[in-house]
């Protein structure tokens, strides 16, 4: 077999110590060939609010993009700024990938950010707003009210929301309260009627109340009014005998990112759950006011929550725009996307005979690649760690677990597993961030059922998704095995882009197995044959994948690269690609947020191509493919291109060998990267371009409408046969 000589001579083996970059490094390349990460990601986030913008979306979609904004940007600030800030203040700062001070990168993500989110509340209150309305979904202010909706509006209230209000006062006997991050609250100035004296007092909004109340409906009109409207034109209720001077509405940000400083001696468990108590009470980031919130308030808040000038966003509509969730889940399917039903694989399609899917024997016959959410997860992945918990044959599932769903039948199936006797092991990673709680319950109520589970190595996240299944066929024990792009979350895969490769191969079995032997034990193998394993060989069997182009273009041999990310951060491979485009290879990227190369820049990156994609899906796979004179080599997995997953994370590329699964592969690439395809395209100065319409004034091919047509196609075809 030509393919695994291929990889037997170095490039699966990654014998990182015999390969000389000395060669790949002979090309001068100027300093400031990079994009800033943070403005980068301001910039994918600003591509989110155009899709909000677009008069061609439905309605609620619109909305959907508004709220998925305001919530990226709220754990952009709880992690990347805060991450910044914290740096700065305890003096570990260093410049930042373009050699700008901390400092400065601060205040140019402080005025980005600020010209952002005042656009983001302009689109809510003088475009997606009056379109909702025109739909018969109005959101109102309390003024539009009648006395009639006052009257039952304030019944609601009594007997719904003022039991759960708390309202705080601030003066000597009563300290500045406690503000939690992200909850929306009202700063409300009062005079006391007997002593004639201003006060201040805090109210929170309560988040397990809807956001929006609704006031009426009749047919598919509905009226809604903000929960905060309706508790300020109540204020009467919970100040008796006050006269209420002035309310406005703010919302903290807090620093969220925990860190944790490992200790092999020490319970990584306890050591986690402590450092969620004081994720809590992190210090200010942000802190957001409606526009007309006057100066003697503003200047309290700023004061006693220890906030800067520059960490004020004063916004022009309502604060916390991630409520629109609850609006976009309305059941009006006309405002909605036409739905895309997720097709059964070819492969895993029922049987004539007995009507159910054998997905053992199937994996047997061939490798199978499968394309969520186009193709299921349900029939697919999860079907495949159901059936292995029933099986009697199967005698150990072994599986990585990063992020999940609430109620998870990947884990049930893990749990079921265990009970019948089989020997399980579960690599739960308890710091996937912001899931770290919830991976904490999974992993006890795991431990509970007789499964074995571990949490890796010191010191690193394991982020690779995988899955093993041990099974006894005739008296020998077969390999099936599972390699995806993304987490093991049977909601996330219904709007994910993800591909996953099934194989029985005994070359990726015996690489699973080590590598989970590995995670549950000590060091990290550095011999595989069809994987490319981080942090001890990754980087450096993209490095070599990358110069393998470049000499070949150099040789006059066929040579292409196309990598999909999420991210193109790392500068060691960013400058590996500058070296490929300078040597005349033709350089493809698909990335979906940040992205620090600069294409398009002469005699550096000419042959280097950027684009960009985001709709209805998130797209989340990540592919490697490499012309390889002629012989294409493809890799999917879970890497994307930053320090932290080629150096403080285990990750795991797999090959991808079957011709059809390449060509598969290779033409969604194509597909992707052409003229004829909507997407944003990124200049050299760091400036992204939407083409969503042709010259000839029609939209663009969207291509995750055109991929579920090509599956259901495939499946018609299947069907005919």
């Amino acid at each position: 077999m030509i393919e695994h000589e291929v990889l037997d001579a170095g490039l699966g083996d990654a014998d990182d110590d015999d390969f000389d970059q000395s060669e790949a490094f002979d090309s001068q390349l100027p300093d400031h060939r990079y994009l800033d990460r943070e403005l980068s990601w301001l910039a994918f986030n600003q591509r989110v609010l155009e899709l909000a913008e677009d008069p061609r979306l439905p309605a609620l979609e619109r909305a959907n993009f508004l709220a998925i904004f305001a919530s990226n940007l709220d754990e952009f600030f709880m992690v990347r700024v805060a991450g910044l800030k914290r740096r700065i203040l305890t003096g570990l700062a260093v410049p930042t990938n373009i050699g700008r001070s901390p400092q400065d990168v601060l205040a140019d993500i402080s005025a980005d950010a600020h010209s952002l989110q005042v656009r983001h509340a302009s689109v809510w209150t003088q475009d997606v707003k009056p379109v909702l309305a025109e739909a018969g979904i109005e959101v109102i202010d309390w003024d539009a009210l009648t006395d009639d909706e006052r009257s039952r509006l304030y019944e609601y209230f009594q007997a719904q929301v003022f039991p759960v209000l708390m309202p705080l006062a601030v003066d000597p006997a009563h300290p500045f309260p406690y503000i939690s991050g992200l909850s929306l609250n009202l700063a409300i100035r009062i005079r006391n009627a007997r002593t004639g004296r201003q006060e201040f007092a805090r109210l929170k909004v309560p988040p397990m109340l809807p956001r929006f109340v609704q006031v009426s409906r009749e047919g598919d009109s509905v009226r809604y009014l903000p929960l905060e409207y309706l508790i300020s034109n109540n204020l009467g209720d919970m100040f008796p005998g006050m006269e209420i001077l002035d309310h406005h509405t703010f919302r903290l940000t807090r620093n969220e990112d925990v860190a944790i400083e490992e200790d092999e001696t020490e319970n990584l468990i306890q050591a986690l759950e402590a450092e969620l108590l004081r994720r809590r009470f992190g210090p200010p980031i942000r802190l957001e006011v409606t526009e007309d919130m006057d100066d003697l308030t503003l200047d309290l808040l700023i004061k006693e929550l220890t906030i800067t000038d520059q960490e004020v966003y004063r916004l022009p509509g309502p604060l916390d725009l991630r409520g629109l969730f609850d609006l976009a889940r309305i059941d009006r399917p006309e405002l909605r996307f036409a739905p895309h039903v997720p097709t059964t694989a070819v492969a895993f399609q029922p049987g004539e005979q007995n009507g159910r899917p054998d997905l053992f024997g199937a994996i047997r016959k061939a490798d199978v690649l499968v394309h969520h959410p186009y193709e299921s997860f349900a029939t697919s992945v999860q079907a495949f760690l159901e059936q292995a918990a029933k099986d009697p044959h199967v005698l150990a599932i072994k599986q990585t677990l990063y992020r999940t769903s609430g109620d998870s039948p990947i884990v049930q199936a893990l749990i079921d597993a265990a009970e019948a006797g089989k020997q399980v092991l579960a690599l739960v990673e308890v710091k996937a961030r912001f899931d770290e709680a919830a991976n904490i319950v999974w992993a006890r109520k795991l431990e509970k059922a007789g499964v074995h589970v571990v949490y890796g190595l010191v010191g690193l996240k394991t982020h690779c998704k995988l899955a093993l299944v041990i099974r006894e066929e005739d008296g020998v024990l077969k390999h099936y095995s599972h390699v995806g792009t993304g987490n093991y979350n049977p909601k996330t895969s219904r709007i994910y882009e993800d591909f996953g490769l099934f194989t029985v191969d005994d070359q990726v079995g015996r690489d699973l197995t080590r590598l989970f032997n590995e995670l549950s034990g000590y060091a990290i193998e550095k011999k595989f044959k069809r994987l490319l394993v981080a942090p001890l060989h990754l980087r450096k069997g993209l490095l070599r994948l990358i110069d393998r182009e470049r000499r070949n273009a150099l040789d006059g041999k066929p040579a292409r690269i196309r990598i999909k990310v999420n991210s193109m951060v790392d500068e060691q491979i960013i400058d590996a690609l500058y070296r490929a485009s300078q040597a005349g290879v033709p350089v493809e990227v698909w990335v979906r947020g940040i992205c620090s190369l600069k294409p398009g820049v002469e005699g550096m990156s000419e042959n280097i191509t950027v684009r960009s994609i985001l709709g209805r899906y998130l797209e989340h796979s990540r592919i490697f493919a490499f012309e390889n004179g002629g012989s294409p080599e493809v890799y999917i997995g879970s890497a994307d291109m930053m320090h932290r997953n080629l150096d403080r994370r285990v990750e795991a590329l797999v090959r991808v060998v079957a011709p059809h699964h390449v060509k598969e592969l290779v033409e969604l690439f194509a597909l992707a990267m052409a003229d004829t395809t909507s997407s944003w395209w990124l200049g050299a100065d760091g400036e992204w371009t939407r083409h969503s319409v042709g010259d000839d004034g029609k939209a663009l091919v969207d291509i995750q409408d055109r991929t579920m047509s090509s599956v259901q196609r495939r499946r018609r075809a299947r069907a005919v046969r």
